[in-house]
């Protein structure tokens, strides 16, 4: 069995401190999902460590709002923003088209939790068009810049919310059963970290290598479609645990940035980490946070997911012509 990767870093480890020393100087980034949450915070560390980062959004005007904070912080005037809508294919494809450089680091940290049951104009569930089948459309499109930079790396924000559901590759959509928005949740997720596997299988001869994590528990807006007094009861509970799970944006987008920037990753690929660290298989996970489903992990899944979402792209596509 392949050893665990460890790092000196932990869960009360910030972004900042991971690239703390770390030159990226020449280097571009994307991060999706980049005007809010971990988001934020995993865009302000790569531009604190010099690199030139776009911020893929949604809303521009709220993304402008954070490039310009993160300017002023980090003192890096290569911050700029692009507008993604990951849940739309002819945004994704014209974003890629405005795409002209080599691409060292994409962050698909974008998401989007338990929503009410909603599809796309193609028919797929939300959740998964967005957490994976958008990502996937993105990283693919801009294979080849992130061939150009000579040694990319691509980083899938999973969650250990994949250990609520596999892949049901023979109802992905929720066609035939009733639509659960946790496991649809799940299911996305699962994807995610597939995606990890195979992409890295595919791409590591290119010099890109690819690596899953979960950033841990931080209140952000992805809890936004949750029952608001079952948020809040929640939120006063973990205040009063003398030792919360909860981390900080910046402690959760620390492994983020571990697996995006750091040199102790180099040559590292197709894993899944928590706390800055490699997370082994387990049965169940481990306090609802820790450790990754042996599922989520096999290649054999990974390829037919890989093959699926192909596609299922192809497909949309023809459509939109």
């Amino acid at each position: 069995m392949t050893e665990l990767v460890t790092t000196p870093f932990d869960r009360n480890s910030t972004a900042l401190d991971v690239v703390d020393g770390v030159d990226l100087t020449g280097q571009h980034a994307i991060v999706t999902g980049a005007s809010s949450g971990i988001g934020i915070e995993t865009a302000r560390a790569l531009a604190h460590a010099g690199a030139s980062v776009t911020l893929a959004v949604r809303d521009t005007d709220a993304g402008q709002r954070v490039a310009d904070d993160i300017k002023t912080t980090t003192g890096n005037s290569g911050v700029t923003v692009a507008e993604l809508d990951l849940a739309d294919i002819t945004s994704i494809d014209s974003f890629i088209e405005n795409w002209n450089r080599p691409l060292h680091v994409l962050v698909n940290n974008a998401g989007v939790m338990t929503t009410p049951e909603t599809y796309t104009d193609h028919g797929w569930e939300l959740q998964f068009a967005v957490n994976h089948l958008g990502h996937f459309a993105l990283a693919t499109g801009l294979h080849p810049a992130l061939v150009a930079a000579n040694g990319a790396r691509v980083v899938s924000v999973a969650s250990s919310g994949h250990g609520n559901a596999d892949i049901d590759f023979d109802d992905l959509f929720f066609d035939r059963r009733p639509y659960d928005a946790g496991i649809a949740y799940g299911q996305s997720k699962t994807a995610q970290i597939l995606f990890a596997v195979e992409a890295d299988r595919r791409w590591a001869a290119d010099g890109i290598r690819v690596n899953a994590l979960m950033p841990g528990g931080i209140w952000t807006n992805l809890q936004r479609h949750w029952d608001p007094d079952t948020l809040a009861g929640m939120k006063e509970q973990m205040a009063a645990q003398e030792n919360s799970i909860m981390k900080t944006p910046e402690q959760g987008a620390a492994t983020s940035v571990l697996l995006a920037a750091s040199p102790l990753l180099l040559g590292i690929g197709g894993r899944y980490f928590d706390d800055c660290n490699q997370a082994p298989v387990v049965d169940d996970i481990i306090d609802g946070l820790h450790g990754v489903r042996a599922y989520a992990l096999d290649p054999q899944r990974a390829r037919q997911l890989w093959e699926t979402s192909t596609n299922l792209l192809e497909t949309a596509r023809t459509n939109n012509t």
